[in-house]
């Protein structure tokens, strides 16, 4: 899951920024984080996977960064009833937002200490 939605937010990272959609729920603080981190972990994870200088800065992603997508993902479709399709287009938006303004790079420290802090 990790692998195709990697690609799916990298190419709408990339893509000419559109308006994000509305959010359907109020999310928490702490949601808004899962996603941001997420978001964050797929890109980086993704530009991992193909030598990206830059996500090769981080530390590796891989299994780790996956199960907490994963596992941080069904989560959040629990706290808001959103499903799949909602989740996706919630984390899409992120990436192209981090992307836009250039600050997977400032995200990452937070995120980082968020996945030690999940135990994954």
């Amino acid at each position: 899951m990790i692998t195709s939605l990697s690609a799916a937010l990298l190419l709408a990272a990339q893509s000419p920024s559109a308006e994000p959609k509305p959010n359907p729920v109020p999310l928490s603080q702490q949601n808004k984080a899962v996603i941001r981190c997420s978001a964050a972990f797929a890109m980086v994870s993704y530009g991992q996977s193909y030598g990206n200088p830059a996500a090769k800065k981080w530390p590796a992603l891989g299994t780790r960064g996956r199960e907490f997508f994963v596992v941080a993902l069904a989560g959040l479709m629990d706290d808001t009833g959103l499903g799949r399709e909602g989740v996706s287009q919630l984390v899409s938006d992120e990436a192209r937002r981090l992307w836009d303004n250039g600050e997977i790079d400032q995200v990452m420290p937070a995120c980082l200490l968020m996945l030690e802090a999940s135990g994954v």
